[in-house]
């Protein structure tokens, strides 16, 4: 299976009422994991990674594999810059074959937002590529260095942002925040079903670590196709690999390998199920 865009995915998605997996992966041994899990599991998938982990994962190293990978998939492959901050990174993503880009602007006023996402739209399309936008602040911060008030979505709001940008997909603000929750969040299933009923474009959910799966699932009833998986996803390689050392089960470089792809893995089999996306591929 090749390589593939974002709206096509998040589409299907939408028309048969499930909700795609974006996993953000930090190296080769997630994507390993990843794509174990999705390729078993017949799930249509999303790898991302954010521009904030950049410093760890160079684009210019991580995002070749992420591409190599996708086209070597036996099940449909998205491969998603996230959060993108500088248009700098976000052309270099699409320089090397990414096929969606997100322009993070939900910090900015609402018409710098407008402005800049629409040019990374226009940006995107000109590499045939799909491009995320978001409206609302989403709590906490991608690499939990920043504690982000949460200021939910006006569904009016993303309505006209929606038609001012063209995205292909839109993250909402609903009271999910970036990293480990403190305490379960309460999430506003109120903003997010009339966001959902007068924007039509598929809806995003980021900050899924922590909220429950019935919460997963009433979120996709009421509009979210696609969810972005991140802190869940190396809180498990870190568990896994500590468990591993604490059995005595590593005893090599490949052993640790083992285990970090294992933690991925788990990780996204344990998704992939709440989301509903298995034998969607």
């Amino acid at each position: 299976m090749p390589l593939v865009n974002m709206a096509p995915l998040l589409q299907k998605a939408r028309k048969g009422g499930y909700a795609v997996g974006s996993f953000s992966v930090a190296n080769m041994e997630m994507v390993l994991g990843v794509l174990k899990a999705v390729e078993e599991t017949k799930s249509p998938a999303i790898i991302q990674i954010a521009e904030v982990r950049l410093n760890h994962s160079p684009l210019e190293l991580i995002g070749p594999l992420m591409v190599a990978a996708a086209k070597n998939s036996s099940v449909p492959v998205a491969v998603h810059f996230d959060h993108g901050k500088t248009a700098e990174k976000i052309r270099q993503a699409l320089d090397i074959g990414f096929t969606s880009v997100m322009f993070d602007g939900s910090h900015l006023p609402f018409e710098e937002n407008v402005r800049i996402t629409a040019q990374t739209k226009k940006l995107a399309d000109e590499y045939g590529a799909d491009c995320e936008g978001e409206i609302g602040c989403v709590g906490g911060s991608e690499d939990g260095s920043e504690d982000i008030a949460i200021n939910c979505t006006s569904p009016a709001q993303a309505l006209e942002f929606y038609e001012k940008t063209g995205v292909d997909a839109l993250a909402v603000a609903i009271g999910n925040a970036h990293g480990n929750y403190k305490q379960t969040p309460k999430l506003r299933f109120d903003i997010l079903e009339e966001t959902s009923n007068l924007v039509n474009v598929p809806l995003v959910l980021h900050g899924g670590t922590g909220i429950l799966p019935e919460d997963f699932k009433k979120c996709v009833k009421l509009g979210i196709n696609k969810i972005n998986i991140a802190t869940a996803t190396f809180d498990s390689v870190e568990k896994s690999v500590r468990t591993s050392y604490g059995n005595k089960s590593i005893n090599g470089y490949y052993d640790l390998q083992t285990a970090e792809v294992e933690g991925a893995y788990l990780n996204a089999l344990k998704h992939i199920e709440i989301f509903g996306c298995a034998n969607k591929a």
